[in-house]
């Protein structure tokens, strides 16, 4: 008896729970129209189909909770889907929220300059140029795969962008932008060491450098502080994602070096605290 690609899906669904799998039926229903070549929503045109060739062996990774994104090759971020895999971080959609946000801060700016540091695969930068015609976006990246991911992204969404390979807690870099950008916005390694053993297996396959903060989540953001603040000009403003625990550590670390005000963190949808708003003191 053949089997139908809805009974594969089902069959599959119940596996990826098995392995703890958050959303299984979800997951299995994005594996085969990965394979297929459509939507989820259009799965139900195929639900009589054969299953696809090769459609176990991805159940097969995810159920050893390999990330979905790695499997199909992308990460969708808002309307768009980046390309990722080993090597870079994948985007999560908190991430979604602080560029939401940051839109938001442009409103009133006509051909505003943001710099995103920390790029990973392009995730605010791309997000930012595609919804702002006319904005001035350069994206910072330390870590030369991540950065080649980045390019792919960049070149197929916003090649407009500008890539640097640089590391985000200098103070030196971009000197040409130093007091001209109206907003910076970074997802930076902010994950506490001591978290470890909390983080969901998907997350292991991040590359450590790219998730974890050191000890406390905060050793790449108190010192790109440093090089946010001579970036903006007086009055810009920035937003750095953050680990959900250390939201006072991160408007004390912005207190303490003093060149910031308005200093605000904003919760995700859950209500946890995710990201962390200011403004560089000083009239624009």
């Amino acid at each position: 008896m053949r089997n139908t690609v809805t009974a594969a899906v089902r069959d599959a669904a119940a596996v990826l729970a098995a392995a703890g799998v958050d959303t299984p039926f979800v997951d299995a229903q994005l594996i085969a129209a990965h394979l297929l070549g459509c939507g989820r929503m259009d799965l139900f045109l195929h639900g009589d189909d054969e299953t696809p060739e090769g459609f176990d062996e991805l159940v097969a990774r995810r159920a050893s909770r390999e990330p979905l994104q790695y499997i199909t090759g992308t990460a969708p971020v808002g309307a768009l889907d980046l390309e990722v895999g080993p090597g870079v971080f994948i985007p999560r959609p908190e991430t979604e929220l602080l560029a939401a946000w940051g839109l938001g801060a442009l409103t009133d700016l006509t051909a505003p300059v943001v710099v995103d540091l920390c790029t990973g695969s392009g995730t605010l930068a791309i997000a930012i140029a595609s919804a702002r015609t006319g904005a001035e976006v350069i994206a910072v990246e330390i870590d030369p795969c991540a950065t080649r991911w980045a390019e792919r992204n960049i070149a197929a969404h916003a090649p407009d962008i500008r890539l640097v390979e640089a590391d985000a807690t200098r103070q030196d870099i971009l000197p040409d932008f130093h007091g001209r950008v109206d907003l910076v916005l970074s997802n930076p390694p902010y994950v506490p060491e001591t978290g470890a053993n909390d983080i969901q297996p998907e997350v292991r396959h991040d590359p450590h450098h790219a998730v974890f903060g050191g000890e406390d989540g905060m050793s790449v953001i108190i010192p790109m502080l440093r090089t946010v603040h001579e970036l903006l000009k007086p009055g810009g403003w920035c937003g750095i994602e953050h680990d959900d625990s250390t939201g006072n550590a991160v408007r004390d670390a912005f207190t303490r070096h003093g060149g910031f005000t308005d200093i605000c963190t904003r919760t995700d949808l859950t209500g946890r605290e995710r990201f962390t708003t200011a403004s560089r003191l000083g009239q624009s």
